[in-house]
């Protein structure tokens, strides 16, 4: 049930303006800080309006007319940038509680109901509609919908087949990335080039995007490397509240490639000029010395209908590294002989056998921070014995047991 406020004349009251610096601090954000304490990232007021302005309005074509949601918690930094929205004179549509409530439609529902065009959501939910057979197309109208964000994980090509095939076939659906550390986006979305299942289709405007090897020269298309940045660009963040001398925001950020804004995802740019994300670069596996990334396993194991949501890591094992793999499968499911065997076969069809784990393990969940992201650096520590620092920042701590 939708609940509306009415105000009247007697409840408009004068706004005062008060002009401050450009940098100003706006927000300050934080870090998951599952394996330390968070970072406290202090955010400039003009950088960031004009930031999301640009994505707003230039690579989501958002406009006065259109009606924006994006489901995300104040705690996700998706909530500051739908919040800039305002800036267009858009109507935003905020939706709190599940979105399978009542049932796995519900945000459709408010689609149609309310005539939303941007529609924005976790890529971890779009594979949960098609885990729940739900096919928009069918019990939905949706011809207000023209734009479908997702972010917060990398979207599985299998994602972008459901989108076309079950949700709607004339939409624009957006992989972006970026995160909480510049409250934007690295790599984002654009109305007037193609979609290629499986990329994010291009680098935000005015920001220098590269892809380096360790060494910190420049990787070759369709090579995996870590995604940096070589200038500034307006969310560039104006340091870490309390950081005296900046000496914590220069390491995180500027230690790895001097000069470089290192973000810490391992990505690759393809040949259409998009790119593949392939995970945290702090969560790359490296059986035998081979570096993998674990968006590479998930991609295959969560095409399988049994499994609902999966993590990997590399757990440290007679001078090399073995994979391990927990998954989390439908209720009712055991994993026995066969689904085992079956999980190595598809990981091993469709990748390498340097990818086949030698663990696969089933779980009853898969930790997660607040804002919903799998916490592998945390299951990480915990492998190996060792303890997790900011347990707070877990959503279902309890799931580490």
């Amino acid at each position: 049930m939708l609940s509306s406020v009415t105000f009247t004349d007697n409840d408009v009251q004068e706004i005062a303006f008060e002009r401050l610096p450009f940098d100003h601090p706006l927000y300050i954000l934080y870090s998951s800080g599952t394996t330390g304490a968070p970072k406290c990232i202090t955010h400039g007021a003009g950088g960031t309006l004009l930031q999301h302005l640009k994505e707003l309005v230039l690579h989501i074509n958002l406009r006065r007319q259109d009606r924006l949601c994006y489901y995300t918690t104040c705690g996700w930094m998706m909530w500051n940038w739908m919040v800039s929205s305002l800036a267009t004179g858009c109507a935003l549509v905020l939706y709190e509680g599940s979105p399978f409530h009542p049932g796995p439609g519900a945000l459709f529902d408010l689609v149609d109901e309310l005539k939303i065009s941007v529609l924005g959501v976790g890529a971890k939910l779009i594979a949960s509609w098609e885990k729940a057979g739900l096919v928009p197309r069918e019990s939905h109208e949706l011809n207000s919908l023209v734009t479908l964000l997702s972010t917060g994980s990398p979207l599985a090509p299998a994602s972008f087949d459901y989108v076309y095939r079950d949700i709607k076939q004339n939409l624009c659906l957006s992989s972006i990335a970026g995160g909480t550390d510049i409250v934007s986006c690295f790599l984002s979305g654009c109305p007037i080039l193609p979609v290629y299942r499986g990329e994010l289709q291009c680098a935000g405007l005015g920001m220098d995007v590269r892809v380096l090897r360790e060494d910190g020269s420049e990787a070759d298309t369709g090579e995996t490397g870590e995604l940096c940045c070589a200038r500034p660009f307006p969310a560039t963040p104006v340091g870490f509240w309390g950081d005296d001398g900046d000496r914590r925001y220069h390491a995180a950020y500027f230690e790895k490639f001097p000069g470089f804004w290192a973000h810490g995802d391992h990505v690759r740019r393809t040949e259409h000029g998009g790119y593949v994300i392939e995970g945290r670069s702090d969560a790359t596996l490296n059986p035998g010395g081979v570096r993998i990334g674990t968006a590479e396993i998930y991609r295959q194991v969560e095409t399988l209908e049994e499994v609902l949501e999966s993590l990997c890591v590399g757990q440290d094992r007679d001078d090399d590294q073995r994979v391990v793999l927990f998954v989390r499968l439908r209720e009712g499911i055991e994993l026995d002989e066969e689904l085992e065997a079956r999980i190595r076969r598809t990981i091993r069809e469709k990748t390498t056998p340097r990818h086949v784990p030698s663990k696969i393990i089933q779980v009853a969940d898969i930790p997660r921070t607040i804002s919903g992201k799998i916490v592998e650096l945390a299951v990480r520590e915990v492998i190996h014995g060792r303890p997790v620092a900011n347990v707070d920042a877990l959503a279902n701590p309890e799931a580490l047991e």
